[in-house]
């Protein structure tokens, strides 16, 4: 586990990834789990500029019979943790500290989540939805975000379907969006929900853009995804708060500063500049809200399918190519660069590039605080390249 710097607003981040994690985790897994952490390996990261801070953790569990078994352990602090954990407190350097703790799959802010990958919750909201060869059906985790949503998906016999477990307080929008959506775009429609805070919906056909990009398949004409971006509702306008990027940089460069040490610091820089730029005027129109290839569908290049439409609602649509725009930057495979500069050669011709391009630098800023959120073993390499991508878009060189 990497130390971090020891800013007091780090406080928390130290706890949760320093040598102390495998003590708090190891208590919980005793308490609960009846065995001995063997080895804590966090898998993500979620921080906050306040320093609140949320780890997911892979742990190995020595019992008696079976020897080991694999379990995931959610340790939060601050805002971060959910009503309903169990709470661990406790002093750390002269300071009181809570830490806010749940074992997968009992996660307090996603409480259909237990019910849903047990198997027989999903059965039983498919029998309701007449979903035929219900009692057949198994579930396979696809994602995972603590306190956020589980998306889970579901075989009955050749039947392909998908579980969305959100909190419940977000289920209401995320059912108007759906029925919204699905009358003017190829959104499914939801088969079921339950109060709780499950969606049911059906598998759309197609590939998944960000596996047609690696594997250097066709991807959609710039003019039809304009195309489909036309086709959201206005009535979008009216559903969330718009989005700002300059806002969101700041965000992300206040994350970064309590991440990756020198290079935190570039960005926060980096994030003070993009907040100065011109970024021109443009109408608040229905945006998707996180448009890039992987929320595409496709089939030789054609859009068969839009996900993950929550993020729906008010926005700038130089915004979304934006955001698409950054993902294909650090993609940065021939097949990305040669789809990214179709799809910039399009977008210059709608919006001032020197608008453009402080919002693309905002994205990529955003995306910098990937590989450490995802822990991945080269997270600082990656994330000095991407803070240097994202100065890069802003100064235009």
């Amino acid at each position: 586990m990497t130390p971090i710097s020891p800013s007091p607003r780090a406080r928390d981040l130290n706890l949760l990834l320093g040598e102390s994690a495998r003590d708090l985790v190891g208590t919980v897994v005793e308490a609960t789990a009846e065995g001995v952490a063997d080895s804590v390996r966090p898998t993500s990261v979620t921080v906050r500029p306040s320093g609140d801070t949320l780890v997911r953790y892979a742990v190995a569990v020595r019992r008696r019979d079976p020897p080991i078994v694999r379990e995931t352990l959610v340790a939060a602090t601050g805002g971060l943790v959910p009503e309903g954990a169990a709470v661990v407190a406790g002093d750390v350097h002269g300071e009181s500290v809570e830490v806010g703790l749940w074992r997968w799959p009992h996660d307090p802010a996603l409480p259909a989540l237990a019910r849903a990958v047990d198997g027989e919750g999903v059965r039983a909201v498919l029998a309701r939805a007449g979903v035929p060869s219900a009692r057949s059906a198994s579930v396979a985790v696809q994602t995972y975000r603590p306190g956020r949503r589980a998306v889970l998906a579901i075989t009955t016999g050749s039947e392909r379907l998908f579980a969305k477990v959100v909190p419940p307080g977000e289920l209401a929008g995320l059912r108007e969006r759906h029925e919204l959506l699905a009358d003017h775009l190829p959104v499914p429609r939801l088969l079921a929900t339950t109060d709780d805070g499950l969606a049911l919906m059906p598998a759309l056909r197609g590939t998944s853009g960000r596996t047609a990009l690696r594997q250097g398949q066709p991807m959609p004409d710039a003019a039809a995804l304009e195309a489909l971006l036309d086709r959201l509702p206005g009535d979008l306008v009216a559903m969330g708060k718009t989005s700002d990027h300059r806002r969101r940089a700041r965000h992300y460069g206040a994350v970064l500063a309590l991440t990756a040490g020198n290079d935190g610091v570039r960005a926060t820089e980096i994030a003070d500049r993009i907040a100065d730029a011109d970024v021109g005027e443009y109408p608040v129109v229905a945006v998707h809200g996180d448009f890039y290839e992987h929320q595409l569908l496709l089939d030789h290049g054609t859009v068969t399918g839009l996900l993950d439409v929550d993020t729906a609602g008010p926005g700038r649509r130089i915004d979304d190519w934006a955001n698409l725009l950054a993902h294909l930057a650090i993609t940065d495979t021939p097949h990305a660069r040669s789809w990214a500069d179709h799809v910039l050669h399009h977008v210059r011709e709608r919006v001032d590039v020197a608008h453009l391009r402080p919002r693309v630098a905002s994205a990529v800023l955003g995306l910098a605080t990937g590989p450490f959120r995802t822990q991945r073993s080269d997270w600082r390499e990656r994330t000095r390249r991407r803070i240097a991508l994202a100065e890069e878009w802003l100064t235009g060189s």
